[in-house]
């Protein structure tokens, strides 16, 4: 079929092409190979990347990703993922959850930085376990600019410039909270990889990685007389972001996805402390004390707007978050910190579908037995269903798809038209349901439910005719 562009699939590696199916036939979202399917979101990408621009510069900058359960928004993280990579940042990310929270009693709070650092990455290496190369990195790149400087390599005076620019880096970050400690370990870690000892080079990556439990233990094996814990780590991270820069990186990028836990909480001073850590982290880099760092958050509307146990619940966020009196919806404005996912147009979803197609006729080497008109076919029949309009998610389309696809493959006999009149039995209201509840009785920050809240007017019109002029493969 013209439409279907095997052409574009063939750019895709074959391993980042087996890893896309395999996620999107189970509905998660890839942690590879992202641009590959990006559709849309165009205007949200624009503002994010002109944070990473600022940030570059030695601006702070957060972001919060809003929308429902499926609309995008863990998609877009790792499509920004990848985008900070490439433009010479490194990144963290990880997912909140009942163990994993920002700040808490019980190790939670350095549970998530624990998971932030296993997930540190870098362009050279971006799937996560980058603190060690790191560290290399930072060492590496002081010798070379020793050497360049025109002192020999070998000689008593080149490791002593060398020592001296390690120091010196190290005692730029002591002013930082925290500080004097991180340049204590990394100063250390020089000194070990100098003597080839492997056990304090062990014991440095131990202490950065937040995995000493005492301050007893840390002190015998460092010197050091602080460890990681749920009350600063978030002080390393900005310390992390200022020893990135030194090394030649743009800045450090962290985005925490699944923020909905927070929310769902049940202690409310357990929540609320949760929230000014929040609270915090937007002050910092919005008054400037967290040069180089940008910070991503996702959540539901819930999350967000419900003034009970939300963020619109603490009164200083929800302040700082709530849309201006004239910011109705009707228009779109990604300046403010909060980015509320549109759902994608009938045409963009109808071109993700014709993607995906691409795709797994690449992947499985077969030629899809569909019809002229059969996509568009499917993606109107999911919106047709009551509700479609406004609750239909990518994440739905694309697994329902793939479902389908996955029987004509595997059924030469098999019909799309057959297939697709009994495959969409579930109505995205039911889906929303076992998604958690999302839009039970949950009243956003003006009234209606919290998924009201995230829908603007152009989303809540009936669903428009395809434009084949504004489907782009």
């Amino acid at each position: 079929m013209e439409y279907i562009n095997i052409e574009s699939a063939s750019r895709v590696p074959k391993r980042i092409l087996s890893q896309l199916m395999s996620s999107l036939s189970a509905g998660v979202v890839p942690r590879a190979g992202a641009p590959y399917i990006a559709i849309g979101r165009t205007d949200e990408i624009a503002a994010l990347t002109s944070d990473l621009a600022r940030v570059a510069e030695g601006e702070g900058a957060m972001r919060f990703l809003i929308g429902r359960y499926g609309s995008g928004k863990s998609f877009l993280i790792q499509l920004m993922r990848g985008y900070a990579l490439e433009r010479g940042f490194i990144t963290a990310d990880c997912d909140l959850s009942t163990e994993r929270r920002l700040c808490g009693t019980s190790g939670s709070g350095l549970a998530t930085y624990r998971e932030l650092l296993r997930n540190l990455a870098t362009k050279s290496s971006p799937d996560g376990g980058a603190l060690s190369q790191l560290l290399a990195r930072w060492i590496s790149e002081i010798k070379s600019s020793v050497a360049a400087s025109g002192v020999q390599p070998g000689t008593p005076s080149f490791d002593s410039a060398v020592k001296k620019r390690i120091y010196d880096t190290v005692r730029a970050l002591e002013d930082g909270v925290g500080g004097f400690d991180f340049a204590l370990v990394l100063a250390s870690y020089y000194e070990a990889c100098e003597a080839e000892d492997e056990d304090k080079k062990s014991a440095c990556l131990r202490w950065l990685r937040g995995e000493y439990s005492t301050k007893t233990e840390a002190k015998a094996a460092l010197r050091t007389g602080s460890i990681i814990n749920d009350d600063n780590w978030y002080d390393e991270i900005k310390l992390l972001a200022r020893l990135a820069v030194s090394i030649g990186y743009s800045g450090l990028v962290v985005f925490i996805d699944e923020c909905v836990n927070l929310y769902k909480i049940p202690n409310r001073i357990s929540r609320e402390n949760n929230y000014e850590k929040i609270l915090s982290m937007y002050n910092d880099t919005l008054e400037g004390r967290a040069e180089h760092l940008m910070l991503i958050f996702g959540g539901t509307p819930q999350f967000l707007e419900d003034r009970r146990r939300g963020l619109f619940s603490y009164e200083a966020l929800r302040g700082r978050l709530s849309d201006g009196r004239f910011d109705s919806g009707e228009y779109k404005n990604m300046i403010g910190p909060v980015i509320r996912l549109r759902r994608l147009s009938d045409n963009e979803l109808l071109a993700l579908v014709l993607r995906v197609t691409a795709l797994h006729a690449r992947y499985y080497n077969w030629e899809p037995r569909l019809s002229d008109g059969d996509p568009e076919a499917f993606v109107r029949a999911c919106l047709e269903l009551a509700g479609a309009n406004i609750m239909v998610t990518p994440r739905e389309i694309i697994r329902d798809y793939i479902s389908i696809l996955n029987i004509l493959y595997q059924n030469p006999d098999a019909k799309f038209a057959d297939i697709v009149k009994t495959s969409l039995t579930l109505t995205p209201a039911e889906d929303a349901g076992e998604a958690g509840g999302e839009t039970a009785g949950n009243v956003g920050a003006g009234g209606g439910t919290a998924v009201d809240a995230d829908v603007s007017a152009s989303e809540k019109k009936p669903a428009s005719a395809f434009d084949p002029n504004d489907i782009i493969i």
